[in-house]
């Protein structure tokens, strides 16, 4: 299983930059060619891991989420068992019904 954060308004992204790229020399330099490739894959890696985090949330069963606490207010999840499916009401294990929930600090709500 992989491992995500969950976004929410205390999750901190620190937003990628564009690399300074070298001059090209008038020759073709092999050396200068390796460079930039190095510095265009770190670049690529760093989007990579970057939009890697943007994920809104996991899917789980009610009884597998995480404490809406611990997830934090505005943290967002998907439930495939929810008993409710009223905008706003506390969610609720033991149904057939699939919501999104976010977390208002003390329960997952539907939404």
């Amino acid at each position: 299983m992989s491992t995500s954060i969950v976004v929410t308004e205390a999750t901190i992204l620190n937003p990628t930059k564009g690399p300074t790229l070298p001059f090209a020399p008038v020759q073709y330099d092999r050396q200068y060619a390796d460079t930039l490739n190095n510095i265009l894959r770190q670049y690529f890696n760093t989007i990579d891991n970057y939009t890697a985090q943007l994920r809104l949330g996991s899917v789980y069963t009610f009884a597998n989420l995480p404490t809406a606490a611990n997830a934090g207010v505005g943290a967002r999840a998907f439930v495939t068992d929810s008993s409710v499916s009223t905008f706003g009401t506390t969610v609720a294990g033991g149904g057939a019904i699939k919501v999104p929930v976010y977390s208002d600090g003390t329960n997952w709500k539907v939404g």
